[in-house]
């Protein structure tokens, strides 16, 4: 058996046994702090603390069944890849780091975790090894570094407490000044890991990795890492002040991503943009307070967007790795199985009513109107929630509607057996799992009291948003006409985040380095040092040769010659 198989079957059995033990323990209540002890050391020991609980099992769940499934999809998709095994053995490397992270109640073992996802999501970004590829690694580690270093000084500052295991800290500490400073610290590196304003230029730039690297970085590992510890931490914060701010840098991420993802013309970057969209949406609601309903659309999230990565990433392959959305088209008549797909988890994406999605979704934005927020957050959520439904619906012109623009003889194929049972498992769950977890986790429902224009809203933004993504499907297929060219380069560029983040602070660096190589290194140094000192003394031998040479004034070579014999004597 191939090893892809194997791992599929062992990776699938223990997402069943973990969502099994997740609903025992929701309805028993339960949860589970494991200790086990490493090394005694005279009065000092070193423990391994693992937490269990039902959000870490309906995670572990959740994160093993799609692994499962994109490993089954990768047997097929890498199949060409001399180095299949490695692929494989990084994959399998990034999925434990990630299962530590969701385990730990401890900053360390966190660390541990977290450090591992940046280190195997660099080696996987580069796996291709191109210049692009290299260039878009370095932004991802170096972006994911900061938030290691303020991930480092928080645990430097727990020294204050006595323990690592920041869950026995967090209902009773909110009001502390030092546990303030680690919750604003823990904050900043779930920004840079969840690639929230101004760090989100590294999520598109990450997706010159392999596709279902890309499912499985943008479902359920990497970009949700940040998200989840929020979750854990969420008691510091709750009677705060300061997270009026985070809800609004989380908010206006969202906004950005949407409006970004309108312009954006490459397949995987649209999707990545859609996952910045729907991370903004989650930290947005846990800064209001629900961090329940946060952690349902985690979950919800993680299914449609690993089948929409994996039905991408069967396009991709079917136009010979092109990747351009305006060459597509009529895919629907040509790949059936794949173009359903697609349309589910894009239609789950939107929060069409009763897709996973829509569970989630609709309870945020309920939720969000109830809440006594300003106008600026309420419009800011609104507008974004409809420029997910424009993204995802000029997608589908631009995919569905429409001749195939590539070739005349086109090679598209619904054959690939392998690939398409791969998709049926996270089909099954992007239509069922958003009831069926939404009865599991709240079997007591949320109180929602709102007026019958409020309540069809989402019903409302739904209908908007597609006549919007039809406006900005030709919006952008004539953008050289339109005479604010300037305005609409900033919103595809994501308000020129990449520049800032990447030359905006490459490039003072480089001017000082230059300056000081300019007028140093190659400066008085070199004039003096340098060659200086070789023009120096060709200028005095050509005079020498001048003067005295010329003349053969043998006085004249006599005295040089006893002066050169004084100065090596005294040396000497």
């Amino acid at each position: 058996m191939n090893l892809g198989v194997i791992l599929f079957i062992f990776l699938f059995i223990f997402s069943i046994l973990m969502f099994l033990g997740g609903v025992n323990f929701i309805l028993m209540d339960l949860v589970y702090f494991v200790e086990f002890n490493i090394m005694n050391l005279n009065s000092c020991s070193i423990v391994m603390t693992v937490l269990f609980d039902w959000k870490s099992l309906f995670f572990l769940s959740t994160v093993l069944f799609i692994s499962s499934f994109i490993m089954f999809y990768s047997k097929n998709y890498m199949s060409s890849d001399l180095m299949f095994n490695r692929f494989i053995m990084l994959m399998i490397l990034f999925v434990f780091s990630m299962i530590l992270l969701i385990i730990s109640p401890n900053l360390i073992s966190i660390l541990l975790g977290w450090d591992g996802l940046g280190l195997i999501s660099y080696c996987l970004v580069i796996y291709y090894q191109n210049l692009k590829s290299f260039n878009a690694g370095m932004i991802t580690v170096l972006s994911n570094r900061i938030g290691d270093v303020a991930l480092l000084m928080s645990i430097a500052w727990m020294l204050n407490f006595g323990s690592w295991n920041y869950i026995f800290y967090v209902d009773f500490l909110n009001n502390d000044k030092i546990m303030v400073l680690i919750t604003i610290l823990v904050v900043f590196a779930s920004f840079t890991k969840s690639a929230q304003i101004p760090f989100s230029s590294w999520l598109p730039a990450a997706m010159a990795a392999p596709t279902p690297v890309s499912s499985l970085v943008h479902s359920s590992t990497l970009v949700t890492a940040g998200v989840y510890l929020l979750i854990r931490f969420e008691n510091l914060f709750y009677n705060s002040n300061y997270k009026f701010w985070f809800l609004l840098i989380s908010s206006l991420t969202m906004f950005m991503a949407g409006l970004s993802a309108n312009f954006e013309f490459d397949l995987k970057k649209i999707i990545a943009l859609s996952t910045l969209s729907q991370l903004g949406m989650m930290m947005s609601i846990l800064f209001m307070g629900f961090k329940d309903l946060s952690f349902f659309h985690l979950l919800m999230h993680a299914f449609f967007k690993a089948l929409l990565f994996m039905c991408a990433g069967i396009l991709i392959h079917n136009m010979s790795d092109l990747q351009d959305v305006r060459m597509m088209g009529s895919i629907c008549s040509q790949l059936p199985l794949i173009s359903i797909c697609f349309n589910f988890s894009n239609l789950a994406l939107c929060g069409f009513p009763f897709l996973s999605g829509f569970y989630s979704k609709d309870l945020i934005l309920e939720m969000m109107f109830m809440l006594n927020f300003n106008m600026f957050i309420i419009l800011i959520l609104i507008i974004s929630s409809m420029l997910t439904v424009s993204y995802t619906f000029r997608l589908i012109y631009f995919s569905m509607i429409g001749s195939f623009k590539m070739f005349s003889l086109n090679l598209l194929s619904d054959s690939f057996s392998e690939l398409n049972k791969s998709l049926l498992g996270l089909i099954f769950m992007v239509i069922f799992s958003g009831s069926m977890m939404s009865w599991i986790m709240f079997p007591l429902p949320y109180m929602v009291c709102l007026p019958i224009y409020m309540k069809l809203m989402p019903i409302y933004l739904i209908f908007i948003g597609l006549f919007l993504g039809y406006y900005f499907y030709f919006l952008t297929l004539n953008l050289i006409k339109i005479k604010f060219y300037n305005l609409i380069m900033f919103f595809s560029m994501m308000w020129f985040l990449p520049i800032i983040s990447t030359y905006g602070m490459i490039k003072n660096f480089l001017l000082i380095s230059k300056f000081l190589m300019f007028y140093n290194d190659q400066g008085w140094t070199e004039f003096y040092l340098g060659q200086g000192y070789l023009l120096f003394l060709n200028k005095f031998s050509s005079l020498v040769d001048l003067l005295y040479f010329y003349f053969n004034n043998i006085i004249n070579l006599m005295f040089i010659f006893m002066l050169m014999l004084y100065f090596y004597l005294n040396l000497v």
